[in-house]
């Protein structure tokens, strides 16, 4: 065997035999914790602000608030009447079109109708026919908590 060479340990040694030890591979992953951490923060605040990006006044209720694993098929009434299919503007007539088109996907989707407090019940209850009559018998009205 050579003189610099430990066979046992696989470490050679040099310099009166003294030992060099190598510097280990290892990853520090406390700067990738943190970075995943603040990641996680700022999802977990922005992603209630992503859901519905159309401005409507709900009337308040003191319903308990449903909670759903999927994407709600939302549709919105604003105050001066304009309807919105998620977040595309429709027009009344062509809002049945558009349910029947999607009913074929999603038979059962529940439509989730969000209405200004100043929109009058019976134009309401015209949508909530029109979506009825597409093929969407689940609806559900979508209104705030009430103010204490």
């Amino acid at each position: 065997m050579g003189a610099g060479a430990d066979t046992n340990s696989g470490i050679k040694t040099g310099n009166g035999g003294r030992r060099r030890w190598k510097p280990a591979a290892e990853i520090n992953v406390t700067p990738f914790v943190d970075v995943m951490l603040v990641l996680l923060i700022v999802f977990m605040i922005s992603a209630p602000l992503l859901t519905v990006g159309i401005e409507v006044d709900l009337p308040d209720t003191e319903a308990r608030a449903m909670t759903t694993s999927e994407e709600p098929l939302t549709i919105t009434i604003q105050a001066d009447g304009t309807i919105y299919l998620m977040e595309t503007p429709v027009g009344y007539d062509e809002l049945g079109p558009r349910l029947r088109a999607i009913a074929g996907a999603q038979s059962n989707a529940r439509v989730y109708i969000r209405a200004d407090r100043g929109v009058a019940y019976g134009d309401v209850m015209r949508v909530m026919a029109r979506v009825s009559a597409s093929g969407h018998p689940n609806i559900g009205l979508v209104t705030d908590p009430a103010r204490d």
